[in-house]
Formats: structure tokens, sequence, C-alpha cells
């Protein structure tokens, strides 16, 4: 008659499944609990006895770009206590979401309509003076300037950036042509015709008027190192190969008069004071405020968007 399998662990008094002779192995029921939860990445956060629920702060970290995931986490928690305070005080004021449609046209919620609401009618900021923007425009005169003005040649050697082989072959090409031009600084139109891979080669290897931005960032750092009227003793490296490069002429850039910048100043200043202001209206928010496993210490720029 055949044998049934009959369950050990069923079994009363049973150490071992039928069958079993001396030495088999003892049967142990497999562990079946419930594991216990994690712990939590945060403490609980609340405002005023609202929670912050810890999957809306990590749902926001990707708005908060940080060195390491702590900081992003912190920063997300931050932004959202904010939130809440501002949100808070804008129910216990009974400010509400315009009624007119956004001017910008930008699309909001109806929570980030009432922030807004909220700041423009508790924040007020004055406009910055003209003694104000003139003293600005005094004490930062290398900011309000033209842009240097370059006139130069180069020849193109080129080399995909993956090709090791072929660019140390370019290089040492490109420092030959260095050397001849040494020689014969004369020769260097006939040199871009014959070697260079830029349309330039046609023009002798001229590139008209250069301004911040009209070539590769590694052309534009040497020819800011570069005398007029020399060759640039190394060959210049870019995603495009390697540069032979010859700087004609610079014209350094001019103070900018202020009438030109004005509004470029006063829109400057009254952004720098409205975000002081809103910061420190949230500081004064969150000092009434019963803020709960957080530090408010850090928020010291606005994180309202």
């Amino acid at each position: 008659m055949a044998t049934l399998y009959r369950n050990p662990s069923l079994a009363t008094g049973e150490a071992k499944p039928d069958g079993g002779g001396a030495g088999t192995p003892t049967y142990q029921e497999l562990d079946t609990r419930i594991p216990p939860k994690a712990r939590p990445v945060l403490d609980r956060i609340s405002v005023n006895g609202v929670v912050i629920a810890e999957a809306d702060v990590l749902a926001e970290v990707q708005n908060h770009p940080a060195d390491n995931p702590g900081s992003a986490i912190a920063e997300a928690a931050r932004a959202l206590v904010v939130r809440a305070l501002l949100l808070q005080e804008a129910e216990r004021l009974g400010v509400g979401p315009p009624t007119r449609p956004d001017a910008g046209g930008v699309s909001q919620t109806r929570e980030d309509a009432a922030i807004h609401a909220l700041i423009e009618q508790e924040v007020h900021v004055p406009t910055a003076t003209e003694e104000e923007c003139r003293r600005y425009f005094d004490r930062n005169p290398s900011r309000f300037q033209s842009e240097p003005i370059y006139e130069a040649r180069h020849i193109l050697l080129g080399a995909a950036a993956d090709d090791k082989t072929l660019r140390a072959r370019v290089r040492e090409c490109a420092e030959a042509l260095i050397a001849q031009l040494n020689k014969q600084p004369a020769q260097f139109a006939t040199l871009a015709l014959q070697h260079s891979d830029c349309p330039s080669r046609d023009q002798g290897g001229h590139l008209g008027q250069l301004t911040h931005g009209s070539t590769v960032p590694e052309f534009e750092k040497a020819l800011q190192h570069m005398d007029e009227d020399a060759l640039c003793p190394n060959p210049v490296e870019s995603r495009f190969g390697f540069h032979v490069i010859r700087l004609d002429r610079r014209v350094q850039g001019e103070p900018l008069p202020f009438e030109l910048v004005h509004d470029r100043i006063a829109a400057w200043l009254d952004a720098s004071a409205w975000s002081k202001a809103v910061s420190q209206y949230i500081s004064v928010l969150a000092g009434r405020a019963r803020v709960e496993g957080i530090d408010l210490n850090a928020v010291d720029t606005p994180l309202v968007q």
C-alpha cells in the first residue's frame, strides 16, 4: 500500500518525517511571520499639528538637487514645511486664489495661487530708487562693460573626440605647424589653405570679429590670455580637434553708460529686495508656528517659486 506524505509539523510528538532513520535531519517549519516595517526615513514632521507625509517629502526631492540624498531630503522637507506655513496663513487670513486669470498665462494649482496672493497682500517691497541704482552702478563698474572683441585666425586639424590615436597624430602636426609659423609668420594663410579643416581656410583662416560665445570655450579661453599680433604657443584642443591660433587684434570692452543699464539694475535690486522680504516673512511665520521634526534655521532664502 502506498504511503501518503504527512506534514511533520502537523504530527505531534514526531521530530522526523515517516520513514526517517537515524541521523535524518530534523524538519524545521518555515518562518512565515511578517517582518517588521522598515524605520521611516524621516522623523515625524508637522506644522501646527498637521503632519507632512514622508511620501510627499520623497516626491518633492526631485525638485531639490543636492550633493547627497540626505541634503536633498532635508531641503525637500523644509520646502514643504514653508509651503504648509504659507497655506495655513492664507487660510487664517481668508486669502484665496484670485478670481481673475493669471496675467502670464501660466497654469497654477489653487494652492500655488493662494500662496502668491498671500505674498502679494502681505509682503510689501519698495521699488529701487534712482539713487540706489546709481550707487550700485558706481560700486560695480566691472559688471557694466561691453564685451571685448577679438579678431583671430586659426588652422583647424580635425579629429574625432574618441579617436585617441588620430588625435595624438594631429597634435604633433599642429605643433609642427606652430614651429614653422614661428619662423615664417607670413605663411599662415598658405598653411591654412593646405591643412585646415575649417571653411575659413579659404579666407586664410580669418574668423572675423569674435565675442563671448562665438567659439568653443577652449578657443575663447586661449584668446583671453593671448597678446595681440601673436601666435598661441601650443595647440588648443577642442571637441573638433586641435587649433593653431593667431590673435591679430583685441578691442577691450568699454564702460556702459548708466542710462543704458538702469532698467537692468532696477530689476535686479527689486528682485533681491523681494527675495529678502519673503524670507523675513517666512521667518516670522515659522517663529509663530509650532513646527516639529525639522530645523528651519537653514531657511535663509525664499523657497517659494
